[in-house]
């Protein structure tokens, strides 16, 4: 299973916020930290390296994996060379990822260092970077692939290209990471406050949504916040949709749904049926469990739109109890009743849902 994470930007905050905010952190499941040293260049950069050590060794102690970013132009001006990488293991870091990278000789030649580091690859740069490196023979459990994320509104990646750069690094076996950003998240290394998302697609959606529109790729294994400062509330909001048994959508339910519609909807997980209809998503096990249970009509006339949810009713006997998914527009003949729509934010997570996949539906309130 992957991990869950949060981002610090030590320059911009105290040991003391940066303890509070891993402390709450932990106690809710996360266990990476993105942090940068980008941002610590000259004098006054090494002034603050002080700040950093404590932030990370304070995450080291709470069992946090930390990642720091780092550039090759950084390498110089510090003085670190590839070969030598002691400086990383005295900061007491898990890892180090290249914002940019060398050639691929020399991050294959990195994964060998004698510490055990991690050397995490930018995954966003749509190039051959990481065919580069395969023939130099890296160590593959010390190398791993992590996305950007985009600061600047309308920059962040497309669904179709993330998808297609990401399943290069599946094909290797190794392990990924993407942003997604939190709301209430107030500051990232760069003074712009538009979102530090992965995906642009992702960048006004809630913070559940966001984690559960990765689950749904099945290319990501860590989902990191890239933003600092996160509140507890969205902390918890996207702990609990990185840990749910299944990916999830969220679902606004109308005001007659009743008391069994509500079990059959969200406690407990939908297997959407492998003979696909272009106009539902069908989960056919309701109909097993609940046989025989009365299932009166009601919101059973009109249209039904994409991302309405509905139960079979009673009066279409052989499949009542039967939760479907509405995927094109369709009159409703009397036999299902809506009891819910898809949320703004999960109505556009629906193609990813894949036919013998399993999924959950979460009840929020309109």
């Amino acid at each position: 299973m992957g991990q869950i994470g949060i981002s610090l930007y030590p320059e911009q905050t105290t040991v003391a916020k940066a303890t509070a905010y891993l402390e709450m952190a932990h106690q809710l499941g996360y266990r990476r930290l993105f942090t940068s040293l980008l941002q610590l260049s000259g004098e006054k950069g090494r002034d603050q390296l002080a700040i950093f050590k404590a932030v990370v060794a304070k995450a080291t102690q709470l069992g946090f994996k930390t990642i720091v970013d780092i550039a090759p132009p950084l390498f110089s001006e510090l003085e670190i060379d590839y070969h030598d990488l002691s400086f990383f293991h005295e900061l007491g870091v898990w890892g180090l990822r290249l914002d940019e990278g060398f050639t691929g000789q020399e991050e294959a030649l990195m994964t060998h260092n004698q510490y055990g580091l991690k050397i995490e690859i930018n995954m966003s740069a749509g190039t051959n970077y990481v065919d580069a490196i395969m023939p130099f023979g890296p160590r593959l459990d010390n190398l791993l692939g992590c996305h950007n994320f985009y600061p600047q509104q309308y920059t962040g990646l497309g669904d179709e290209r993330f998808v297609a750069y990401s399943q290069k690094f599946r094909h290797y076996g190794i392990r990924t990471a993407a942003f997604v950003t939190a709301p209430s998240a107030d500051h990232g290394p760069w003074p712009i406050s538009e979102g530090l998302p992965t995906l642009e697609s992702d960048r006004d959606r809630a913070i559940a949504s966001q984690v559960h529109h990765l689950r749904l790729t099945e290319v990501i294994d860590d989902v990191l916040i890239g933003n600092a400062m996160a509140s507890e509330a969205d902390l918890h909001a996207a702990a609990l949709a990185f840990f749910c048994p299944y990916p999830a959508l969220r679902v606004h339910p109308t005001a007659a749904i009743s008391e069994l519609e509500t079990k059959i909807a969200f406690s407990e997980a939908h297997l959407y049926r492998g003979d696909a209809s272009d106009y539902l998503v069908r989960d056919t096990q309701p109909r097993i469990r609940y046989a025989g249970q009365a299932i009166p009509a009601h919101d059973a006339t009109g249209t039904l739109h994409r991302g309405d949810v509905v139960v079979v009713n009673e009066t279409y006997a052989r499949y009542a109890g039967e939760l479907q998914i509405v995927l094109r527009e369709l009159a409703n003949d009397g036999r299902r009743n809506k009891i819910g729509q898809l949320t703004d934010s999960d109505l556009d997570l629906l193609p990813l849902l894949k036919p013998w996949r399993t999924f959950m539906l979460k009840h929020v309130k309109s």
